[in-house]
């Protein structure tokens, strides 16, 4: 099957059809920072992100923070998404664009939307056509320098922002990447997932932890829509090789793991080959060449960057 890709200038024109102002406002972070000024969370928990805020004094007055531009797609995720939303917000980034795109979920989603809505730039709950259609159309309405998106069942960790547009702009990556946690509400364990430096010739492996993510919006493409969990991996292999990419070796954000999840849910097993079956036809990105020297390569790498 031939990739075929949206045109986001389309979803774009829809919304100024319907009035949405372009530019999306972006999030005004007070002296104090934002977490006095949030809505109590549903919740008794403590620490991040529930009653801790990143100081806001460390973003430099005098420096020109580049815009970033945040989507969070999302669907029938009412146990985790007000973590997400005040794991963005409570960063106190001072040059933010948050767009919640919800594809009409039946949970109690909404209320918990709605009581964020004042500190988040847009957001919608409609039906759509999956999460890769809910990202376009989140990202055919971003104006930022730099792009990520974050699941509604995943959320970043404490200073991530600071430590990604940081990298960024001491750099000049137009991708920069990092570990990742996992976290096991049910085992209450937390695990660490390094991520390997990624270089072209072993992209064909997947090793990126996608909440962990962060590139350039010059750089940016649309999502593959008619494929339904290996979404980010295909969006790797057409957007990164000859790209300058930054590797931040601590963890960035954390994935909830839950039966639901597509990366933990046994069932989604079949979807997972549809994918991989699209990935690789030849109108694709056909098959993996050189299967056996690139998994040997691979393990070699690993090998290598365990004493670096």
């Amino acid at each position: 099957m031939k990739i075929q890709l949206p045109r986001l200038s389309d979803y774009k024109d829809t919304y100024l059809t319907e009035q949405v102002n372009f530019p999306l406002s972006t999030i005004v972070v007070p002296d104090g920072g934002q977490l006095n000024r949030l809505p109590q969370p549903n919740t008794q928990l403590t620490g991040w992100p529930w009653n801790v805020q990143v100081n806001p004094k460390i973003y430099d007055k005098n420096l020109a923070w580049p815009k970033l531009t945040i989507v969070t797609p999302s669907y029938n995720q009412e146990k985790y998404i007000e973590q997400t939303i005040r794991a963005v917000l409570l960063q106190n980034y001072p040059n933010l664009e948050y767009i919640v795109i919800d594809g009409g979920s039946t949970d109690e989603t909404r209320s918990i939307i709605e009581k964020y809505a004042p500190w988040i730039s847009f957001w919608e709950m409609k039906k759509d056509n999956g999460q890769g259609h809910a990202i376009n159309k989140g990202f055919s309405l971003a104006s930022g320098t730099y792009y990520s998106w974050i699941n509604s069942d995943d959320y970043y960790l404490e200073n991530t922002f600071h430590k990604v547009i940081s990298t960024f702009m001491a750099t000049q990556a137009e991708f920069v990447y990092g570990y990742s946690q996992n976290f096991d509400s049910q085992k209450n364990e937390i695990t660490l997932t390094r991520t390997l430096p990624l270089i072209d010739a072993l992209i064909r492996m997947p090793t990126l932890q996608q909440p962990s993510t962060f590139w350039s919006s010059k750089i940016h493409q649309p999502i593959w829509e008619e494929l339904m969990c290996s979404l980010d991996y295909e969006l790797w292999l057409r957007m990164l090789p000859g790209k300058k990419k930054k590797l931040i070796k601590a963890p960035l954000a954390v994935a909830n793991v839950h039966q639901e999840a597509k990366t933990h849910n046994p069932e989604m097993g079949k979807n997972w080959a549809i994918d991989h079956e699209l990935i690789c036809c030849t109108d694709a990105h056909g098959p993996v060449t050189h299967w056996k020297m690139r998994y040997l390569l691979h393990r070699i790498w690993i090998k290598i960057n365990k004493y670096i």
